[in-house]
C-alpha cells in the first residue's frame, strides 16, 4: 500500500528503516523544513526499494505542503510523525481529505479534540490508529497473559514510572518535548499499556508537579518537569505514576510496571519495550521470592512501522479499525486530567473527561484481570473440551515441566521447583501417580499465587499396576490434584504389571514400601505381571474420557510398531506420545508418524542421557549459540515440534529451561545434534 509520511525529523527515520521489505511503500515526504524532507526522501531512495507510485525514478515525492501533498498524491494511508503539538490538527487535515492516519503519540493534546479526531474518522469511514504499539509487542502480551491466569490475585495497585530524562542532552530537536513535559510523550507508554490491561481510568484521585531543572540549562520545560499522579481505574486498581523530564532516563527505573496483587506481584521492566527479552517480566506467587518469567518464543524485534502496517494490512481486507487510537484518545484524557490536576488541585481528585477506552478486557472483575483471559500472549494452554477429540492436535506451550521426584537415584521433594516453575511462567505439568506427590501439588495449585486451572494444561499417567484399575487410579489422581479432570491422562507403560491396591500418597511412605508396591515382584524375584491386553486396557482409558475424567488420552514409552498395531486394533489414536527422546535416540520414525497424524509429542528425560551434555558436538553448538548445553538440547526438541518436559530442582535451571525455547537454532546445528544419533544408546 502507498503511504505519504508527514514529518522527517529523528521519529521519520525510526519508522523509514524498515520500509525495505514491508508492505507499504513511501509515495511522497512531507516537511515545514523541505530541506529535510528531501533528505529523508534521499536516504530511503538509497537504502529501500519503496518508491510509490508519486515517486520519481524510485526516489519518494518531496513537498513543504501538506495541502499541496494531498492534492497531488493519491495514496490512501498517511503516517504522521510531526511534533506533539502538531499531531491532531495533521490528523484533522487528513481525515478531512479522506485519508486514513496512522499518528505518533499522543493523539492530541486536547481530550475534546481527540475525542473529536475519532469521531471524524468515524463519520467518515476512515481507519485510525496511533502508537504507542507497546500493547501489541511480546513483553506486554507476555506480562498480561501471566496476570490474567490469576497467579497473583486481584490487582489492587500498581506502579508504573516513565523517566523520559533530559531531553537537552540526548535529543537533537528537544524543543517539543519541554513543550508537552513527561506526561504526553512519556506517560503515554505505561499508561497505554495499563488500559489495555485493565480498561477505562475513571479518576485521578491526586497529582502533584515538581517544577526541577538544572539552573545551568537554557532551555526549560514549558510544562512541569516532574509530574507525580495517583490514578484509579473503574474496574481495575489504583496506580502511582511517576513521569519525569528531570529523572535520568539510564536510571534503575525506566518505563516500569509493577502490579501487586492480593497473591503476589508482576514486574515489567518496559513498558514500552519493543521485543521480550529473557529477563523483562519477573514474578513473584505466595509467599515465595519473585522469579524471571521469559516469554516462551525466539525474540522478535518490533518494529515501529508495525503500527502503520498493521493499519494497512486490515484497510485492505475492507476493515476500518480505530481502538488503538481510542485507546490513545483515552489516554490523552486521563494526561490532561493529571495535569490539570497536578497545576491546580482542588483537593478531591479529577474525573476523567474524554473517551473512555471502548473495552473492559475479557475476565475482569472489580478489581482487575482474572483467570480465564490466559490467551493473549503465546503460552497456549488447553482449548475448550469440545474441541479435543481424536485426531485433534492438542495446543501445547513450548516446553513442560516434570514433576518426577526421581533425581540422581534418590527420591526429592518437588514442591518449591513446581512452584518456581509456576511463576516462571510453565503451563505444562507432567505428572503421575509413580511419583506419589500429586497431593502435594494439589496443595499447591490451591494455594494463593498460584495460576488458575484454565490456565494449566495437566498431564496424569496410571502406573502398571493399574492397567485392570484405570477409572479408580484416574479419580485417585485427581483427588489429590484437588481437579475435575486431567487435560490429558496417560499410559505410563504399555505393560500391565500385579495390581497393588490404590497408589495413594506414595511420597509420603517409606521408600522400601514405595518400591514393593510400585516394583512388585513374584515369589522368584520377578517381575509381577497381569494377564492384561493392552488393547482392552486402551479402550478402558478411552472410556476416561467419555466419562468426562479427562479431556483426552494418551500413551508413553511405546515404540513405533507398537503404537501401530494398538491404533490398527482399536482405532482409537491418542492425542499425545511421550517418550525419551534426545539427540542419542530421537525417534524420528516416531516422531514424524505422530506429527502426520496430529498427533504431539513430548520428550521425557531430554537432558539426563548419560554424556549428552558434555559431549563435544554439543558443547560446540552451545558455544557457537552463546547458550547452555542444555538449553541446546531443549532448543533442538522445541525446534521438531516436540514437547520437551525437562525437570530440576536448581531455581536458574528452572527459569532456563523454560528460556530455551527463545534459541533459535540454525539448520547445520540442528544438523550437527541429528548427526548424534546413536542406534545402540541404552541406559
Amino acid at each position: 500500500m502507498d503511504c505519504l509520511l508527514v514529518g522527517a525529523g529523528a521519529v521519520a527515520r525510526q519508522y523509514t528503516t524498515d520500509l525495505d521489505g514491508s508492505s507499504l511503500s513511501l509515495a511522497a515526504v512531507c516537511d515545514l523544513d523541505r530541506d529535510r524532507a528531501a533528505s529523508l526522501a534521499r536516504t530511503v531512495a538509497d537504502s529501500n526499494d519503496c518508491g510509490g507510485s508519486g515517486s520519481i525514478a524510485g526516489r519518494p515525492a518531496v513537498y513543504a505542503d501538506l495541502d499541496a501533498m494531498l492534492a497531488a498524491e493519491d495514496a490512501p494511508l498517511v503516517v504522521n510523525l510531526t511534533s506533539h503539538a502538531a499531531h491532531a490538527a495533521v490528523t484533522q487535515t487528513c481525515l478531512e481529505a479522506g485519508r486514513h492516519v496512522f499518528s505518533e503519540k499522543p493523539l492530541a493534546l486536547d481530550p475534546a479534540e481527540a475525542g473529536d479526531l475519532l469521531g471524524l474518522a468515524r463519520d467518515r469511514g476512515l481507519a485510525l490508529g496511533c502508537a504507542p504499539i507497546a500493547p501489541e509487542c511480546d513483553a506486554q502480551r507476555h506480562a498480561r497473559t501471566l496476570l490474567s491466569d490469576g497467579r497473583i490475585g486481584d490487582v489492587g495497585l500498581a506502579y508504573a514510572t516513565a523517566h523520559v530524562g533530559r531531553v537537552t542532552q540526548w535529543h537533537e530537536r528537544p524543543d517539543s518535548f519541554l513543550s508537552v513535559g513527561p506526561l504526553f510523550d512519556g506517560a503515554v507508554y505505561p499508561l497505554s499499556v495499563l488500559v489495555d490491561w485493565f480498561g477505562s481510568v475513571a479518576r485521578v484521585r491526586s497529582a502533584d508537579a515538581v517544577d526541577v531543572w538544572p539552573e545551568r540549562e537554557e532551555r526549560r520545560p514549558e510544562a512541569p518537569a516532574h509530574v507525580e499522579a495517583t490514578v484509579e481505574f473503574a474496574d481495575g486498581p489504583v496506580v502511582s505514576l511517576r513521569a519525569s523530564l528531570y529523572a535520568d532516563h539510564r536510571s534503575r527505573e525506566f518505563y516500569s510496571l509493577e502490579c501487586h496483587g492480593d497473591d503476589g506481584t508482576l514486574y515489567l521492566a518496559d513498558a514500552g519495550a519493543m521485543a521480550a527479552d529473557r529477563d523483562a517480566v519477573r514474578v513473584r506467587g505466595g509467599d515465595r521470592e519473585s522469579v524471571s518469567a521469559p516469554h516462551p518464543r525466539p525474540r522478535r524485534e518490533r518494529s515501529h512501522l508495525d503500527g502503520p502496517e498493521r493499519l494497512a494490512r486490515a484497510i485492505g481486507r475492507g476493515d476500518r479499525p480505530r481502538s488503538s487510537a481510542r485507546r490513545a484518545a483515552h489516554v490523552v484524557a486521563v494526561c490532561a486530567a493529571i495535569e490539570a490536576e497536578a497545576t491546580d488541585p482542588d483537593g478531591t481528585g479529577r474525573t476523567v473527561d474524554g473517551p473512555d477506552a471502548g473495552r473492559t478486557p475479557a475476565g475482569v472483575d472489580a478489581r482487575g484481570l482474572t483467570a480465564g483471559v490466559g490467551q493473549v500472549s503465546a503460552p497456549t494452554v488447553r482449548p475448550p473440551a469440545s474441541e479435543l477429540t481424536d485426531g485433534t492436535a492438542l495446543r501445547l506451550p513450548p516446553v513442560g515441566f516434570g514433576c518426577s521426584r526421581y533425581r540422581d537415584g534418590t527420591y526429592v521433594d518437588r514442591t518449591d521447583s513446581v512452584a518456581i516453575a509456576l511463576d516462571a511462567g510453565y503451563r505444562l505439568l507432567d505428572s503421575a501417580e509413580l511419583y506419589g506427590n500429586e497431593s502435594r501439588i494439589g496443595d499447591l495449585l490451591a494455594a494463593p499465587g498460584t495460576p488458575g486451572r484454565e490456565g494449566l494444561f495437566l498431564l496424569g499417567k496410571a502406573w502398571n499396576t493399574n492397567h485392570g484399575h484405570l477409572r479408580e487410579a484416574c479419580e485417585g489422581s485427581l483427588a489429590e490434584l484437588g481437579v475435575d479432570a486431567f487435560d490429558c491422562y496417560a499410559l505410563h507403560w504399555p505393560d500391565a504389571w500385579a495390581y497393588q491396591g490404590p497408589l495413594r500418597r506414595l511420597a509420603d511412605r517409606p521408600v522400601d514400601e514405595q518400591e514393593a508396591v510400585t516394583f512388585p515382584t513374584d515369589e522368584d524375584g520377578e517381575r509381577a505381571t497381569a494377564d492384561r491386553d493392552l488393547a482392552d486396557t486402551w479402550r478402558d482409558l478411552a472410556a476416561l474420557r467419555e466419562a468426562g475424567l479427562t479431556r483426552t488420552i494418551g500413551i508413553c514409552n511405546v515404540g513405533l510398531d507398537r503404537l501401530r498395531r494398538l491404533v490398527a486394533e482399536t482405532g482409537i489414536e491418542p492425542a499425545l506420545v511421550q517418550v525419551e527422546r534426545h539427540p542419542y535416540t530421537p525417534k524420528q520414525d516416531l516422531v514424524s508418524w505422530c506429527h502426520e497424524r496430529g498427533i504431539r509429542m513430548i520428550a521425557h528425560s531430554p537432558l539426563s542421557a548419560p554424556g549428552l551434555l558434555d559431549d563435544p558436538v554439543v558443547t560446540a553448538v552451545a558455544a557457537e549459540a552463546d547458550a547452555t548445553p542444555a538449553e541446546v538440547i531443549l532448543a533442538w526438541d522445541v525446534a521438531a515440534g516436540v514437547v520437551p518436559i525437562p525437570a530440576s530442582t536448581d531455581r536458574e535451571h528452572v527459569v532456563s529451561n523454560l528460556a530455551a525455547a527463545r534459541l533459535e537454532l540454525t539448520a547445520d546445528q540442528r544438523a550437527r545434534l541429528d548427526g548424534l544419533a546413536d542406534p545402540e544408546f541404552e541406559r
